[in-house]
């Protein structure tokens, strides 16, 4: 797998960029155009390199601040064609598909933990859905809130948040979570009550429904199916496989707990209320724990950038500054 990085940088960083482009492993092909950015003024570097080599490029751009005096893009081609790319996949250690791109990762956490219309409109449709699947003890309407709901995107950021120390998205991941499911339960919880007067369900709906006692009986394989589906989340969120999140999706019992809430509360089931309330906690903090516990994982395993050629670097970038 390779992925293509293209680097703006000043015209007094380019050689030492350009060098460390270069000499990493796994780098399959390098242009260099001198003068071709405009604003900021400087050179352009392109760069074709492995997947698995790419995290440790990175760092060193890091270390010579590039993004803080330039910028760096990164995209990943469909399809490439060339045998030096084939020479550098299989010259760099490790595979593409088990590459962790650290700022990737908290880049794509960071887009889907914002507490957005579209965030707000999904989880109030998917609570909805799961309130009106344990009315009518339908399970497929229960499954279909399960894959609308939105909510992995803000767990899997607050797993970043803590696995790298990114306050800032930890906090704004946390206000997704912390809005999103009350206004979500509020308004289901409103629509149950305008539901009960029209006769739309039985005020024993919750008795008769075999189909959710799920829901409300939190136990062991409650956890233990929200830890392997934060494991399994967070996978594929590294190996960019959104396919498989589709199952995660289906397996935790996040939305259907939080609109069973809302009717049990409706209903005045406060017993049942409180056991899906802790089921809801149950599946949030078993995501949460493994997901950072991947990450975690993956740090320890993953090659760091030597700090011999840290020091370098920066010692290069300060006789670069003069």
């Amino acid at each position: 797998m390779i992925v293509q990085l293209r680097i703006f940088v000043p015209e007094e960083l380019s050689a030492v960029v350009l060098r460390a482009c270069k000499d990493q492993v796994g780098t399959a092909e390098t242009a260099f155009f001198p003068g071709a950015s405009v604003a900021p003024q400087g050179d352009v570097i392109e760069v074709q390199a492995a997947r698995e080599s790419v995290e440790e490029l990175l760092e060193k751009l890091h270390v010579l601040k590039v993004e803080e005096v330039g910028s760096i893009i990164i995209a990943m081609p469909e399809l490439v064609l060339s045998r030096r790319a084939e020479k550098a996949e299989s010259s760099a250690p490790g595979d593409g598909a088990d590459a962790l791109i650290w700022d990737e990762v908290s880049h794509q956490t960071g887009e889907d933990s914002r507490l957005t219309w579209s965030y707000l409109a999904f989880l109030v449709l998917a609570t909805q859905l799961a309130a009106i699947g344990i009315v009518t003890d339908s399970t497929i309407a229960i499954v279909g809130a399960m894959a609308v709901g939105p909510e992995f995107g803000p767990l899997a950021a607050l797993a970043v948040a803590l696995a790298r120390r990114q306050w800032a998205l930890g906090r704004r991941a946390a206000v997704a979570l912390a809005v999103g499911f009350p206004v979500a339960m509020l308004l289901a919880a409103l629509t149950a009550w305008l539901s009960v007067p029209l006769g739309l369900f039985p005020t024993d709906a919750l008795d008769t429904g075999s189909a959710v006692e799920f829901i409300y009986h939190p136990g062991p394989y409650s956890l233990i199916v929200a830890v392997l589906a934060g494991a399994a989340g967070m996978l594929s969120v590294i190996s960019r496989r959104s396919a498989a999140l589709i199952g995660v999706f289906i397996s935790v019992t996040t939305v259907p707990a939080a609109g069973f809430v809302a009717v049990a509360l409706v209903l005045g089931e406060y017993q049942k209320a409180a056991a899906s309330g802790f089921q809801l906690l149950l599946n949030l903090v078993g995501i949460v724990v493994a997901a950072v516990a991947v990450l975690l994982f993956y740090r320890v395993v993953s090659k760091r950038l030597p700090e011999a050629t840290a020091r370098q670097l920066r010692w290069q970038l300060r006789r670069t500054r003069g």
